[in-house]
C-alpha cells in the first residue's frame, strides 16, 4: 500500500507543529515559514497550511456511526491494536487533549470490529484513530 497526502487548513502553525510533533509523535517532513509544514502521520503525508480565515464555519455536521455522532469531515490512520492502544494512552496521558470520542470498540462480535477515537487538533481539525485485529477487518462486510 503507498501512503496518502492530505493537505488541511490551521490557524496556528506552531500550535499545530506542537500537537503534531510533541503530542502525535510525527515527524517533520518539508516547510515553508509561515505557510505550511509537512508532518509524517505513520508514513503518510500530512500537509498543514496556514488558513486563519477559511475555518470560521460555524457548520457542526455530524454523521452517526454504530450510535455516536461522529464530526464530518474528518481524516485518520487505521492503527495495529498495539500502535492504537500506544496512542491511546499517551493520549490519555496528555494534557489539553480535545476529545470528541474517548477510545470505545465499536462492531463488537461484527464484521468489521475496531477500536476507534476522535481527537480535535488545535484548529479543530477532526482526527480518527482507529485500530483492527488484522488488516483483513479494515474492509470486512461480512
Amino acid at each position: 500500500m503507498r501512503p496518502f497526502h492530505l493537505a488541511f487548513p490551521v490557524v496556528d502553525l506552531e500550535k499545530t507543529r506542537d500537537f503534531y510533533c510533541n503530542i502525535l509523535g510525527c515527524d517533520i517532513g518539508r516547510e515553508s515559514a509561515g505557510k505550511w509544514i509537512d508532518f509524517d502521520l505513520y508514513g503518510h503525508q500530512m500537509s498543514a497550511h496556514l488558513r486563519p480565515t477559511s475555518l470560521n464555519s460555524n457548520d457542526d455536521s455530524c454523521g452517526a456511526v454504530d450510535g455516536d455522532a461522529v464530526p464530518i469531515p474528518h481524516f485518520g490512520v487505521v492503527l495495529t491494536m498495539v500502535q492504537w492502544r500506544e496512542l491511546a494512552e499517551r493520549l490519555k496521558a496528555a494534557e489539553g487533549i480535545k476529545w470528541v470520542l474517548e477510545p470505545k470498540v465499536r462492531f463488537e462480535g461484527q464484521a468489521g470490529e475496531q477500536a476507534t477515537f476522535f481527537i480535535l487538533d488545535p484548529s479543530g481539525n477532526a482526527l480518527e484513530f482507529k485500530g483492527f485485529g488484522s488488516d483483513e477487518g479494515i474492509f470486512a462486510s461480512k
